[in-house]
């Protein structure tokens, strides 16, 4: 479908909300990001492409290797290049509703861990050919 519209709001009140991909591209792939519960965050981490988060609802603090912070509202974006490590933070004091994007489709996607600097596999993800990849280092 070339064409998709869809109501994020709506998605983030339906008892079983979660990270939901939109669309998955040749050249990108869009997703649906929900922290359920305040406090809730990931781990410090970077991807091997270029990304946006667009804040729908909630509160997100985005904390960096250095110590520094930014907190986006409603209708405030964080652009994220490529290998720039960060991590997502629910500070409200509700649900924390993104749009995300990033520059590559999921299949080409990697996520790489801060402390480790090893690529991130999470339980049932497999690459290409059907397998779980095995964990990669990979210098940022």
């Amino acid at each position: 479908m070339p064409i998709k519209v869809i109501d994020l709001k709506e998605m983030a009140r339906k008892p079983d909300a979660r990270r939901t991909t939109l669309m998955n591209g040749p050249s990108f792939n869009a997703f649906f990001h929900i922290y359920l519960e305040p406090g809730q965050k990931d781990e410090m981490h970077c991807h091997n492409a270029d990304g946006t988060f667009y804040v729908i609802e909630g509160e997100c603090t985005m904390h960096f290797p250095d110590g520094g912070q930014s907190v986006l509202k409603p209708g405030m974006a964080g652009l994220i290049t490529g290998g720039s490590f960060y991590q997502l933070h629910n500070s409200g004091d509700g649900p924390m509703v993104l749009l995300g994007h990033h520059g590559r489709p999921s299949q080409e996607m990697k996520t790489i861990l801060y402390e480790t600097r090893k690529e991130l596999i999470r339980p049932g993800q497999e690459n290409g050919r059907g397998e779980a990849p095995k964990s990669t280092t990979i210098l940022v």
